[in-house]
């Protein structure tokens, strides 16, 4: 591996933006400081540009094994690290979906073969799979994901018997999709008789309600204080629900912590009428209040990460009617340069962006030697030029599935260099396929 020095950089880190060098030597950052030299070394000039750790995304859908029509681990990785993204933690409903640990451990021998962001896969639960649920390892799984509303196949959990068990016998982090399944149904039905298969794309916030959303994510709070815990709230789509979480607690003692995804905090229910499918996610990008709502939950720590639920389809499947497009789409090659984008506008700090996308689902996740730019941890880095303007277009799109709901936006950073355990992996649109990332290891 090559040594590499980053020269002249402004580091974002641990609440400070400051000037320095900093020298990686192997997997690990080896020194930060001025006037930094190493014989032989390959120099990167920073100047002007800002140094940050890697992104660290805790919610994707990369479709593989079984939907690789829609994305890979190689595929959607590439698209990670062009964004920024240097470690990843993926959702069980693939195909099959990863409710068995021989199943799990497959999709991490995969990553080891074909991932070039640092990876971790969450173990699925069902409503029959207990077992196997409870012999997950948590020095090298993530978590266990629960869908509290509907999924693909055999995951939607929704015996109460299964659920007080989970949430009673698992020691490691659950998190959860939050959506009432009987309140959602009520609601489509609905829909049905007024508008027949013909339903508007607009009424999805209506049908995937803001009811539906809080009667979940509260039963999933009240479950987690009952039985004391670790639960992780993924995608706040309600304002309602930020209540849910508090503000004032460390990070570090809290329970119960929650996750804010980009769509949510970009997009309105009055984006449908140009976007229509294309946000078309569950749960539902809603109004401009629950917009704000969220936002503010961001900026006063009750919500902790921001993530992108990164689920990529082929615009073919995206562009059928209303019940029959599926929900989600890609997001993660754009996460970063969006949250800089409101940087720029005023919303949020360098600092905060970095805490919320960084140092935040280390902590939560209790990652291991990564999520901060600290001499002696892995050398995942990534170096933003807040003064580098582009539109995003069909031809500048990593992800396999080849379409953005960003498309036409002009974002003014962009990423020019990924660093992944010490190897330079993205350089100005270029990329190292030859680099690998590594599993990641959870210090519980």
């Amino acid at each position: 591996m090559a040594t590499i020095l980053i020269k002249n950089a402004s580091l974002v880190n641990e609440e400070r933006i400051y000037h320095a060098d900093v020298l990686v030597r192997g997997q690990r950052i080896y020194k930060i400081g001025r006037d930094l030299t190493y014989p032989g070394s390959v120099v990167i000039d920073a100047r002007e540009q800002f140094l940050l750790p890697g992104c660290i995304d805790d919610q994707v859908h990369f479709r593989e094994p079984g939907l690789t029509h829609k994305g890979t681990i190689a595929s959607e990785t590439k698209a990670a690290i062009a964004g920024g993204i240097t470690s990843f933690m993926e959702m069980p409903n693939t195909k099959p979906p990863t409710l068995t640990q021989s199943l799990l451990e497959e999709k991490f021998e995969i990553a080891a073969s074909n991932s070039m962001a640092n990876y971790s896969f969450f173990m699925g639960a069902s409503n029959d799979n207990l077992d196997e649920v409870l012999r997950t390892d948590p020095i090298t799984v993530c978590g266990i994901k629960v869908f509290m509303g509907s999924s693909t196949g055999n995951m939607l959990v929704d015996d109460e018997k299964t659920l007080e068990a989970l949430f009673s016998e698992a020691h490691l982090l659950i998190a959860t999709h939050c959506e009432d399944e009987v309140t959602i149904k009520l609601n489509l039905d609905h829909y049905r008789a007024k508008y027949g298969e013909a339903i508007p794309i607009q009424c999805h916030p209506e049908i995937r309600s803001t009811e539906a959303c809080y009667l979940s994510s509260s039963k999933a709070v009240k479950l987690a204080k009952k039985f004391d815990t670790r639960l992780h709230i993924l995608h706040i789509s309600t304002g309602r629900e930020t209540f849910l979480f508090e503000s004032t607690e460390p990070l570090r003692s809290k329970r119960i912590t929650a996750e804010a995804c980009i769509h949510h905090l970009w997009f309105t229910d009055k984006d449908y009428q140009s976007k229509g499918s294309a946000i078309k996610w569950n749960p539902a990008v809603k109004s401009a209040e629950d917009k704000q709502a969220i936002w503010q939950a961001v900026l006063d720590g009750r919500i902790d990460v921001i993530a992108t639920d990164h689920s990529p389809h082929s615009w073919q499947e995206k562009s059928n009617s209303y019940q029959s497009s599926p929900s989600g789409g890609p997001l993660i090659q754009h996460s970063l340069v969006a949250m800089l984008e409101f940087h720029r506008q005023g919303k949020i700090s360098l600092e905060m962006v970095v805490q919320k996308m960084c140092h935040n689902p280390a902590e939560i996740f209790n990652i291991k030697d990564r999520g901060y730019l600290r001499e002696g941890y892995f050398a995942d880095l990534v170096l933003v030029d807040l003064n580098e303007s582009w539109t995003v277009k069909k031809e500048n799109i990593v992800a396999k599935c080849g379409w953005s709901p960003f498309e036409g936006t002009t974002f003014h950073s962009q990423v020019t260099h990924t660093l992944v355990s010490g190897e330079l992996v993205y350089k100005n649109g270029a990329f190292d396929h030859t680099t690998k990332g590594q599993r990641l290891i959870f210090d519980r």
